[in-house]
């Protein structure tokens, strides 16, 4: 009994000088941080208010991670908001998507996209599948020919994690659809899932330079030797950052993915703000003819899009030098594309959204008699069936989403991609929260992503009357005015014809 109670003493007079300890340790930081908070003369809330303005900061830092879930309505929440992540989580997760009782979306916003349903909608046995569409036809010794209707954008290993890479080439595999490598080179990960490669070259010309950062036709045959890769794309801007290049923390460049795109481990990656040696449309599509003719596989490029005097220029250009020097495609980002890491004012003020520039660029093809010859494939916060739908009403071939995606593999919104701190392991390198992510789990998420967006986008089109998703056209949509009422897409946006040479001259 004496031993059980001394026991109990000893225990007891332990976690009294433990407490002790701690109260101890609490005083003497609130000492320290008290002083150092008067004297110091950067930040006046902590001057005037010590240790108790620092709590200001972590309330703010903690904010972004709260907002979400328990202040911001269901639809109101910006880059994305809580009904869009939701659909794609539970699309992710093939679960039921349907919902009850009617829709939360406000439908007299001006802006709003409203589909015109048919009164004899397509029956299920006469819907059929997107059919194939080929890329360099004529033109590409490889062309490439794909029935995918929804693709992953660009990422690269360095912005993304090894098994967010790994979990993306696997779920493409398996749904059918392409990935495109990003700036940051291609990468075995990209290559083990088994899975069509879209090969962005950046204005840093990553895995495909010599020392002195040239474009090496060497290391492009050697890219291009790879079957899995069937297109290069040439970035020239991306919409998060028009005029600005690639920017990867010096924290992110890890020893292997310097290696891979032949910079310095430690240092911040930042890729000139464009092509040197591309500095008018001549250039580019010179650039755009030597690269598919190295590689013999189809080339286009990727831009930001902000006014129809650049493209009546390039395309004039293209009329000029004669159809082989055109790009195969052309990937229209808006100003609402994402980014992993940019400077606010470009993020937030430089470029036209994809709402303006996906039919300018439709219309000045068509205007121009080169709807045929080039490709056009939307991005830029196309997560949604909705969304894809009105791109393919516009006249997209394709659509690819990066942050869709990244969503599926479980993305929650932290928004920490630029500070390796990302606590799902898709944007960090840190071994410990990449743990957190496992590939051969996540790539049925991105499967079942890409095989439910593209069922419920079928959906709308049955709903329209037409049998597949790539026979929607203009007619097919309305769009929301100021006053609350919707007008049609086709008068909106109304299909352009190409003009006689003396009025494109006159033009």
């Amino acid at each position: 009994m004496l031993e059980t109670n001394s026991i109990a003493f000893q225990s007891l007079l332990f976690l009294s000088s433990l407490f002790i300890f701690v109260i101890g340790v609490g005083v003497l930081w609130v000492i320290f941080a008290y002083i150092k908070d008067v004297t110091q003369t950067e930040q006046a809330i902590r001057r005037n208010y010590p240790v108790i303005g620092r709590f200001r900061y972590l309330f703010e830092h903690l904010g972004e991670f709260f907002r979400q879930y328990f202040f911001a309505m269901e639809r109101e929440e910006l880059p994305f908001n809580r009904a869009q992540r939701s659909w794609i989580y539970r699309a992710a997760k093939n679960m039921d998507n349907t919902v009850a009782f009617g829709s939360t979306r406000d439908l007299s916003l001006p802006g709003t996209v409203l589909f015109v349903n048919c009164p004899f909608p397509t029956l299920g046995v006469d819907a059929v599948d997107p059919g194939p569409i080929t890329i360099g036809e004529g033109y590409a010794g490889s062309p490439y020919t794909t029935s995918s209707l929804y693709n992953i954008s660009g990422m690269s290993f360095g912005a993304i994690s090894v098994p967010a890479v790994q979990a993306l080439s696997m779920g493409a595999a398996k749904a059918g659809c392409w990935m495109n490598t990003g700036e940051g080179a291609l990468t075995p990960y990209h290559l083990e899932g088994g899975c069509d490669i879209v090969y962005q070259i950046g204005t840093a010309k990553n895995g495909v330079r010599d020392l002195e950062g040239n474009l090496s036709d060497e290391k492009l045959q050697q890219a291009a030797a790879h079957e899995s890769v069937r297109m290069f794309e040439i970035k020239l801007s991306q919409g998060a950052k028009p005029g600005k290049g690639g920017i990867l923390p010096g924290e992110k460049v890890t020893q292997e993915i310097a290696e891979i795109r032949g910079i310095h481990a430690g240092e911040d990656a930042i890729s000139p703000n464009r092509h040197p040696d591309i500095s008018c449309n001549r250039d580019l599509l010179n650039m755009i003819h030597h690269i598919r003719q190295v590689s013999g596989k189809p080339v286009g490029f990727k831009a930001v899009i902000s006014g129809d005097a650049w493209l009546n220029e390039l395309f004039a250009e293209i009329d000029s030098m004669g159809l082989e020097f055109a790009p195969d495609f052309i990937t229209v980002d808006g100003a609402d594309g994402g980014t992993g890491a940019a400077p606010m004012p470009l993020i937030d003020d430089m470029g036209l959204p994809l709402r303006e520039s996906l039919p300018m660029l439709v219309d000045h093809l068509n205007l121009h008699g080169l709807r045929g010859r080039i490709k056009v494939i939307a991005s830029g916060k196309l997560v949604n069936p909705a969304d894809v739908a009105w791109a393919l009403c516009i006249g997209a071939d394709f659509i690819t989403s990066a942050r869709g995606f990244m969503f599926s593999l479980g993305c929650i919104q932290a928004l920490q991609c630029n500070k390796n701190s990302c606590p799902t392991g898709i944007t960090t390198h840190n071994p410990k929260l990449q743990k957190g992510l496992h590939p051969e789990t996540k790539k049925f998420r991105v499967a079942d992503y890409v095989n439910n967006m593209v069922k419920e986008v079928g959906i709308i089109a049955h709903s329209c009357g037409v049998r597949s998703a790539r026979e929607l056209m203009r007619r097919h949509a309305r769009v929301v005015q100021g006053n609350g009422l919707s007008i049609p897409l086709d008068k909106l946006h109304p299909p352009v014809t190409r003009k006689s040479r003396s009025q494109t001259d006159e033009a």
